[in-house]
């Protein structure tokens, strides 16, 4: 499917969380297929940057890097399908409708559609799956690419113990037949996001009121715990089978890597992000940073300080 005639188009009205993005940010709608729009906010002059949020989160995990980030980039932030206020279609038999491809290839098409071909990645947890995905599969779009908090998903599924299911309960919990999980969830969408995101290392002191805010209303949105189910389904069959496609298939990622986690988090207790990453990609660097999971709220400036060198390498 090609991106080239794709276009965007500016989002009119005020947004419940505009008070966390500077005035000069926009909002776009891009459709990706018939019936299929994706969010995204735009903001700051320079070389694009495309920065993908995680669960059970929207493009408001970047406000606090947003600043610095744009001062040197064009950056382009995207609510990925099934996510925020891009759209939610129900998912087809084998999940590949909210596969990683199918996920990244929308992501190609919004960079396309707002004049982008090439570009670098900064992504998170769900996103930073994506970005996987993206390199792999769209190699001359990705200039470099640095992933936050996870170990590539064969790997970590491979891996499974008893540390890690309990960890990430949710993994499990999301990947079970509808509508089990989505009656679950849609009954209290609150409860669950902030219980997901409370137990965690920081609790939920980390986060702005005005994001966690964003991330309640959000999930509480017609189709978004659908959407979120047949993102992990997808993880959990069709995308595996594509990872073990490349892996088979020797193929690794050429583009520059770089991989942060939390030094408090669950990847890095029961994983080793740099050792998993070299087995497929073959430039590859990173290490810890100081905080949990959710790096862009929980440790903006550490982030920004490991990460835009990188970024910014050869512009």
């Amino acid at each position: 499917m090609s991106t080239s005639s794709f276009t965007a188009e500016i989002a009119a009205g005020p947004h419940p969380a505009d008070a966390l993005f500077p005035p000069t940010a926009r909002r776009w709608f891009v459709e990706v297929e018939p019936g299929v729009r994706i969010h995204a906010r735009t903001c700051g002059e320079g070389p694009p940057l495309l920065l993908i949020h995680g669960h059970p989160q929207t493009l408001a995990i970047w406000h606090r890097v947003l600043p610095a980030l744009a001062a040197r980039f064009t950056v382009v932030m995207p609510d990925l399908r099934g996510y925020g206020d891009s759209s939610k279609p129900a998912g087809e038999a084998d999940h590949g409708n909210y596969s990683k491809r199918r996920m990244a290839l929308d992501l190609v098409a919004v960079m396309s559609a707002l004049g982008h071909g090439r570009f670098r990645v900064l992504a998170h947890d769900r996103g930073a799956r994506v970005a996987h995905r993206m390199a792999a599969d769209h190699p001359g779009a990705v200039d470099r690419l640095a992933l936050l908090d996870i170990a590539p998903t064969l790997a970590m599924y491979e891996q499974t113990t008893e540390a890690f299911a309990r960890a990430y309960w949710h993994w499990f919990f999301l990947i079970q037949p509808a509508p089990m999980p989505e009656r679950l969830i849609e009954a209290d969408p609150t409860a669950y996001a902030l219980d997901v995101m409370g137990r965690r290392h920081a609790g939920l002191s980390a986060f702005d009121p005005r994001a966690l805010a964003e991330y309640q209303r959000a999930l509480a949105l017609p189709g978004a715990a659908h959407g979120m189910c047949e993102d992990y389904r997808a993880a959990a069959g069709i995308d595996l089978t594509h990872d073990r496609a490349d892996r088979d298939a020797g193929r690794k990622l050429a583009m520059p890597l770089r991989v942060y986690w939390g030094a408090q988090g669950v990847v890095a207790k029961c994983f080793d992000p740099l050792k998993e990453w070299r087995r497929v990609a073959s430039d590859v660097d990173g290490g810890p940073l100081p905080c949990g999971h959710y790096i862009p709220e929980e440790a903006p400036d550490a982030l920004l300080a490991a990460a835009m060198p990188f970024l910014s390498e050869g512009l």
